[in-house]
């Protein structure tokens, strides 16, 4: 990667300022507090000292800034010049997300901190790259053997793999761990046809797994750097965290890409795949560019993985906390299964169980931040003026605990608020404007994997409730995020058996 002499020069003064203000704050005693609402900007470096001294709570400060602005929008300013927008009205929502899609792409910024780790797959794509994806991917998410196929997949995973482990859990488990290896094992198997075995009983550090949560921690570091220059430098160098980007990208491709070449030997013998992973698919459709398949399928694994436990660790910790709603969920899991036969009929009759997924999803989204990019000049519904090339981020985290939004109730963990009553017990789920919680982002890049996170969210809530309660060990939890949530540390718990 080239870096232009000007901009060198002026990243090394910025670093230089940098560390200049940070001398002084120290000598003076008057950093103020970390927790100020709105970050002062100085000339050239803008308002770095904050981005720095909140690196570690970044979604929660950018979140306390968006609630104390009286239009829900305000632009942090970056170093020489550089700003971003961030926004937690619906409005601005829609009008990034929709009515002015064409305009707010993935951009440059973003392609170039996570393009070494995603290359041009699905969910770092733009224009026809991003809609010939889209389409092709629309198409076989759509069908019913792969909607079977994920049934099985997780059904399978979940009788064979977790419900053991938690049966025979006699001390205290990290969760967060857990449902990370089920979900990455199950992802893998659908976007593959390969099962790293990351679940099983020894917990095994398995390559494979370890590489691609690697790559996505510092790739994600690199998204959401205060002085992209440093990062730059090491990648030229080849030094610290590059370079372990740099090593777990290339296990991550070398795997993926021995595995597709088996896929292509196995279709020229056969002429056709039997297997209906997306994998599979694609090359027996006649897309056979190894770069290609990589790419998208790299990307779903990325986002099957990381989204659903995020939203699942989350979840049961606010179940142990709400033993109402966890009650209501036990119950209508066994009446559910006493009266369903099929696994898809199961999980599509959990209204309460849906409800309180989304509302948890509410609290602690799993994709807590998204960032577009304007490709020209623009101005947002609230007034905000927006320049070619300047990042423009919807932040879900803020808008799920907006009271504007969510009434003066925002903290409760309420599943009810998204039901009604029918009569006799029966509850109708009732779902929220799209760009008002857009969990699963709106408009024409709304998440393609919908329907299959709730099924296997549901699926595991199912078996897991139904047989066991998840008791958290010490202190609340601390919120954390790179591209999606996490508990800080993990979650442990220990899982206690329930009465037949």
């Amino acid at each position: 990667m080239e870096i232009s002499k000007v901009e060198y020069v002026g990243y090394l003064l910025v670093l230089v300022l940098t560390l200049v203000f940070l001398f002084v704050r120290k000598r003076s005693g008057s950093g103020g507090s970390m927790k100020a609402v709105i970050p002062k900007a100085y000339p050239l470096i803008g308002s770095v000292l904050s981005i720095v001294a909140n690196k570690h709570r970044r979604v929660l400060w950018i979140s306390d800034i968006l609630h104390a602005s009286p239009s829900a929008t305000f632009t942090l300013h970056r170093s020489l010049g550089s700003r971003q927008v961030f926004t937690a009205n619906p409005s601005v929502v829609q009008h990034i997300l929709k009515t002015h899609f064409p305009i707010y792409h993935k951009g440059f910024n973003l392609h170039r901190a996570l393009g070494d780790f995603l290359g041009n797959g699905i969910f770092n794509a733009d224009g026809d790259t991003w809609k010939f994806q889209r389409q092709l991917s629309s198409h076989e998410f759509n069908t019913r053997s792969l909607r079977k196929f994920v049934e099985t997949v997780v059904d399978t995973e979940l009788s064979q793999r977790l419900i053991p482990i938690l049966s025979s859990a006699s001390a205290v488990l990290d969760f967060q761990d857990i449902l990370q290896r089920f979900t990455f094992d199950n992802i893998c198997r659908i976007a593959f046809g390969f099962d790293p075995q990351y679940l099983l009983p020894s917990l095994p550090q398995t390559k494979f797994a370890r590489a691609f949560e690697e790559g996505t921690k510092l790739s994600s570091e690199r998204f959401n750097a205060a002085i992209p220059l440093y990062w730059k430098i090491k990648k030229l160098l080849n030094i610290g965290s590059e370079k372990r980007l740099r090593v777990a990208i290339s296990e991550v491709r070398q795997l993926a890409r021995r595995i597709i070449r088996e896929k292509k030997q196995e279709l020229r013998e056969k002429s056709s795949l039997q297997s209906v992973d997306l994998l599979s698919r694609f090359l027996n459709s006649g897309h056979s560019d190894e770069n290609f398949v990589m790419d998208i399928v790299i990307s779903f694994i990325l986002a099957g993985r990381d989204t659903t436990s995020a939203a699942l660790t989350w979840f049961f910790w606010l179940l142990s906390n709400h033993p109402n709603v966890e009650n209501r969920i036990w119950k209508e899991i066994e009446e559910t299964s006493e009266t369903t036969s099929s696994l898809y009929d199961e999980v599509k009759h959990m209204v309460y169980t849906h409800a309180a997924l989304c509302e948890s999803m509410r609290l602690y989204p799993p994709v807590p931040v998204d960032t577009k990019e304007a490709a020209q000049d623009d101005i947002l519904p609230d007034g905000t003026f927006v320049k070619k090339g300047t990042r423009v981020a919807y932040h879900v985290y803020a808008m799920g605990r907006s009271e504007k939004i969510w009434g003066p109730d925002w903290a409760e963990f309420r599943p009810e608020r998204w039901l009604e009553e029918e009569g006799e017990g029966k509850w109708r789920f009732v779902g929220k404007d799209s760009f008002t919680y857009p969990v699963f982002q709106a408009g024409p890049r709304v998440c393609l994997g919908k329907e299959m996170a709730f099924l296997q969210m549901k699926r595991i809530v199912a078996g897991v409730v139904r047989r066991f309660k998840v008791v958290p060990e010490g202190v609340e939890p601390v919120y954390i995020a790179h591209l999606t949530s996490l508990m800080k540390g993990g979650f442990p718990v220990t899982i206690q058996k329930r009465m037949e």
